[in-house]
Protein backbone atom coordinates (compact mmCIF):
# COMPACT_ATOMS: atom_id res chain seq x y z
CA UNK A 1 0.00 0.00 0.00
CA UNK A 2 0.90 3.74 -1.00
CA UNK A 3 1.18 5.39 2.77
CA UNK A 4 -0.63 8.46 1.27
CA UNK A 5 -4.11 6.07 0.66
CA UNK A 6 -3.71 4.87 4.45
CA UNK A 7 -7.27 5.30 5.92
CA UNK A 8 -9.00 5.35 2.21
CA UNK A 9 -9.71 1.84 2.13
CA UNK A 10 -11.77 1.91 4.93
CA UNK A 11 -13.96 4.25 3.85
CA UNK A 12 -14.28 3.42 -0.05
CA UNK A 13 -18.12 3.68 -0.24
CA UNK A 14 -18.79 6.75 1.40
CA UNK A 15 -15.69 8.75 -0.37
CA UNK A 16 -16.93 7.67 -3.95
CA UNK A 17 -20.66 8.74 -3.06
CA UNK A 18 -19.51 12.06 -1.84
CA UNK A 19 -16.91 12.18 -4.85
CA UNK A 20 -19.40 11.39 -8.04
CA UNK A 21 -21.40 14.29 -6.79
CA UNK A 22 -18.63 16.91 -6.82
CA UNK A 23 -19.26 19.96 -9.53
CA UNK A 24 -15.65 19.75 -11.35
CA UNK A 25 -16.51 23.92 -11.95
CA UNK A 26 -17.20 24.69 -8.54
CA UNK A 27 -14.13 22.62 -6.86
CA UNK A 28 -11.96 23.59 -9.44
CA UNK A 29 -13.37 27.19 -10.30
CA UNK A 30 -9.80 28.64 -9.42
CA UNK A 31 -8.05 27.21 -12.46
CA UNK A 32 -10.27 27.18 -15.14
CA UNK A 33 -8.65 30.10 -16.74
CA UNK A 34 -5.44 28.31 -16.94
CA UNK A 35 -7.09 25.19 -19.00
CA UNK A 36 -5.75 24.35 -21.89
CA UNK A 37 -6.87 24.64 -25.78
CA UNK A 38 -8.60 21.27 -26.81
CA UNK A 39 -7.32 18.11 -26.82
CA UNK A 40 -4.33 18.74 -25.29
CA UNK A 41 -3.25 16.06 -23.12
CA UNK A 42 -4.50 16.60 -19.10
CA UNK A 43 -2.80 14.13 -15.97
CA UNK A 44 -4.75 13.82 -13.33
CA UNK A 45 -2.47 12.71 -10.67
CA UNK A 46 -4.14 11.24 -7.55
CA UNK A 47 -7.73 10.96 -9.07
CA UNK A 48 -9.49 8.99 -6.58
CA UNK A 49 -12.58 7.66 -8.07
CA UNK A 50 -12.16 9.59 -11.14
CA UNK A 51 -14.57 12.66 -11.33
CA UNK A 52 -12.15 15.26 -12.33
CA UNK A 53 -10.74 12.67 -14.90
CA UNK A 54 -14.22 12.42 -16.64
CA UNK A 55 -15.06 16.28 -16.51
CA UNK A 56 -11.92 16.94 -18.57
CA UNK A 57 -12.78 13.83 -20.86
CA UNK A 58 -16.16 15.20 -21.23
CA UNK A 59 -14.71 19.02 -22.30
CA UNK A 60 -12.74 17.10 -25.10
CA UNK A 61 -9.12 16.57 -23.14
CA UNK A 62 -6.81 13.08 -23.84
CA UNK A 63 -6.83 12.17 -20.05
CA UNK A 64 -4.50 10.05 -18.34
CA UNK A 65 -5.65 9.55 -15.10
CA UNK A 66 -3.42 7.85 -12.16
CA UNK A 67 -3.86 6.48 -8.13
CA UNK A 68 -2.70 4.37 -6.54
CA UNK A 69 -5.30 3.22 -4.22
CA UNK A 70 -6.63 -0.42 -6.38
CA UNK A 71 -10.35 0.07 -5.39
CA UNK A 72 -10.83 3.94 -6.67
CA UNK A 73 -9.60 2.81 -9.52
CA UNK A 74 -11.65 0.36 -10.07
CA UNK A 75 -14.84 1.84 -9.01
CA UNK A 76 -13.57 4.95 -11.51
CA UNK A 77 -13.21 2.48 -13.88
CA UNK A 78 -16.53 1.24 -13.41
CA UNK A 79 -18.21 4.16 -13.18
CA UNK A 80 -16.99 5.81 -15.72
CA UNK A 81 -16.53 3.18 -18.44
CA UNK A 82 -17.81 4.85 -21.14
CA UNK A 83 -14.98 7.54 -20.87
CA UNK A 84 -12.14 7.55 -23.34
CA UNK A 85 -9.39 7.98 -20.71
CA UNK A 86 -5.67 5.77 -19.90
CA UNK A 87 -5.99 4.97 -16.05
CA UNK A 88 -3.01 3.91 -14.30
CA UNK A 89 -2.49 2.33 -11.17
CA UNK A 90 0.80 4.47 -10.23
CA UNK A 91 1.19 6.64 -7.44
CA UNK A 92 3.17 10.29 -6.92
CA UNK A 93 5.77 11.32 -6.39
CA UNK A 94 7.73 9.09 -9.25
CA UNK A 95 4.72 8.51 -11.71
CA UNK A 96 6.53 5.59 -13.12
CA UNK A 97 3.84 4.37 -15.06
CA UNK A 98 3.55 8.16 -16.84
CA UNK A 99 4.87 9.03 -20.11
CA UNK A 100 5.21 11.91 -22.77
CA UNK A 101 5.29 8.76 -25.85
CA UNK A 102 2.25 10.73 -26.79
CA UNK A 103 3.03 14.14 -26.74
CA UNK A 104 4.13 16.45 -23.48
CA UNK A 105 0.84 16.91 -21.27
CA UNK A 106 -0.53 20.77 -21.00
CA UNK A 107 -2.09 20.69 -17.86
CA UNK A 108 -1.53 18.70 -14.39
CA UNK A 109 -3.86 18.65 -11.63
CA UNK A 110 -2.75 17.40 -7.94
CA UNK A 111 -6.23 18.06 -5.79
CA UNK A 112 -6.12 17.08 -2.80
CA UNK A 113 -3.35 14.87 -2.77
CA UNK A 114 0.08 17.40 -1.64
CA UNK A 115 -0.81 16.55 1.88
CA UNK A 116 -0.16 12.94 1.30
CA UNK A 117 3.11 13.88 0.78
CA UNK A 118 6.40 14.86 3.07
CA UNK A 119 8.59 17.55 1.89
CA UNK A 120 11.23 15.17 0.49
CA UNK A 121 8.64 13.95 -1.49
CA UNK A 122 7.07 17.26 -2.94
CA UNK A 123 10.95 18.19 -4.49
CA UNK A 124 10.76 14.68 -6.03
CA UNK A 125 7.01 15.58 -6.94
CA UNK A 126 7.57 19.37 -8.46
CA UNK A 127 10.45 17.75 -10.28
CA UNK A 128 9.06 15.10 -11.92
CA UNK A 129 6.27 17.06 -13.14
CA UNK A 130 8.21 19.37 -14.69
CA UNK A 131 10.08 16.64 -16.59
CA UNK A 132 5.96 15.82 -18.26
CA UNK A 133 4.66 19.13 -18.93
CA UNK A 134 5.34 21.64 -21.82
CA UNK A 135 6.57 25.10 -21.72
CA UNK A 136 3.90 27.44 -21.19
CA UNK A 137 1.65 24.32 -19.67
CA UNK A 138 0.57 24.38 -15.68
CA UNK A 139 0.39 22.52 -12.80
CA UNK A 140 -2.52 22.93 -10.31
CA UNK A 141 -2.06 22.28 -6.57
CA UNK A 142 -4.79 22.34 -4.13
CA UNK A 143 -3.38 22.26 -0.40
CA UNK A 144 -5.22 21.18 2.24
CA UNK A 145 -4.81 22.40 5.70
CA UNK A 146 -6.36 21.17 8.98
CA UNK A 147 -7.34 18.17 11.06
CA UNK A 148 -6.79 14.72 8.71
CA UNK A 149 -9.97 13.52 7.03
CA UNK A 150 -10.40 9.65 5.91
CA UNK A 151 -6.58 9.79 4.57
CA UNK A 152 -4.84 9.69 7.66
CA UNK A 153 -1.04 10.20 6.07
CA UNK A 154 -0.66 13.47 6.52
CA UNK A 155 2.47 16.11 6.57
CA UNK A 156 1.75 20.26 7.14
CA UNK A 157 1.14 22.23 3.82
CA UNK A 158 2.85 25.69 3.04
CA UNK A 159 2.76 27.89 -0.12
CA UNK A 160 6.01 29.31 0.22
CA UNK A 161 7.53 25.44 0.88
CA UNK A 162 5.54 25.33 -2.80
CA UNK A 163 6.96 28.72 -4.04
CA UNK A 164 10.19 27.08 -3.05
CA UNK A 165 10.26 24.25 -4.85
CA UNK A 166 8.57 25.67 -8.08
CA UNK A 167 11.68 28.20 -8.45
CA UNK A 168 14.31 25.23 -8.11
CA UNK A 169 12.22 22.97 -11.27
CA UNK A 170 11.17 25.87 -13.41
CA UNK A 171 8.05 26.77 -12.58
CA UNK A 172 6.45 30.77 -12.33
CA UNK A 173 3.45 30.76 -9.43
CA UNK A 174 1.14 32.78 -12.07
CA UNK A 175 -1.64 32.20 -9.32
CA UNK A 176 -2.58 31.26 -5.90
CA UNK A 177 -5.15 32.08 -2.71
CA UNK A 178 -5.00 31.25 0.69
CA UNK A 179 -7.26 29.91 3.29
CA UNK A 180 -10.69 29.45 1.44
CA UNK A 181 -12.99 27.32 3.78
CA UNK A 182 -13.84 23.45 2.57
CA UNK A 183 -16.66 23.30 0.45
CA UNK A 184 -17.19 19.79 1.67
CA UNK A 185 -19.88 19.53 4.49
CA UNK A 186 -18.86 18.76 7.76
CA UNK A 187 -15.02 19.60 7.57
CA UNK A 188 -14.57 22.19 9.79
CA UNK A 189 -11.39 23.68 11.23
CA UNK A 190 -10.40 22.85 7.21
CA UNK A 191 -9.14 25.34 4.90
CA UNK A 192 -7.38 25.04 1.17
CA UNK A 193 -5.14 27.05 -0.83
CA UNK A 194 -4.87 26.81 -4.36
CA UNK A 195 -1.87 27.92 -6.40
CA UNK A 196 -1.39 27.48 -10.61
CA UNK A 197 2.63 27.03 -11.57
CA UNK A 198 3.79 27.44 -15.15
CA UNK A 199 6.11 25.72 -16.51
CA UNK A 200 9.21 28.42 -18.19
CA UNK A 201 11.08 28.01 -20.90
CA UNK A 202 14.39 27.72 -19.92
CA UNK A 203 16.35 28.35 -23.18
CA UNK A 204 15.22 32.43 -22.15
CA UNK A 205 17.09 31.81 -18.63
CA UNK A 206 20.35 34.31 -19.19
CA UNK A 207 23.32 32.50 -19.17
CA UNK A 208 25.72 32.49 -16.91
CA UNK A 209 29.02 31.92 -19.13
CA UNK A 210 31.19 35.02 -19.72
Amino acid sequence: MVAGTKGYEKAVEEFAEVSFKLDFATINREFLAFLPPTPSRVLDAGSGVGQNSAAFEELGYDVVAVEPLHEFLSKAKDFYQEKNITWLGDSLPYLKKVNVDDGMFSFVLLDGVWHHLNPEERQICIARISSLLSVGGVCAISLRSGPAGVGTHIFPTSCIELFEYADTFGFDVVYHIENQPSVMPNKVGVFWAKVALMKKDESLRPSTKN
